[in-house]
């Protein structure tokens, strides 16, 4: 079977690409969703567990306040811009 993603609108921000994180990230940061690493890496505790993101990643905030890293290929093949 084949199936279609829903077109479904999340926010995101590329890491340490784009010039403020938005407040969903900091929160997050805050309460060690999201703990940040001096190499530039940050760690994303997911509901699959914890996953590491790099430079340019996008973290995602899903549509249940879920957030997630996706590499730029994939997140490029995914979404477009509302």
């Amino acid at each position: 079977m084949k199936y279609r993603k829903k077109p479904v609108v999340i926010e995101a921000v590329r890491y340490m690409i784009e010039d403020s994180l938005p407040d969903w990230f900091m929160d997050r940061v805050s309460n060690n969703t999201i703990v940040i690493h001096e190499d530039g890496t940050c760690h994303i505790k997911t509901l699959e567990g914890t996953m590491k993101s790099e430079y340019g990643d996008y973290i995602i905030l899903g549509v249940n306040g879920e957030v997630y890293p996706c590499k730029p290929d994939i997140f490029e093949k995914t979404y477009e811009k509302n």
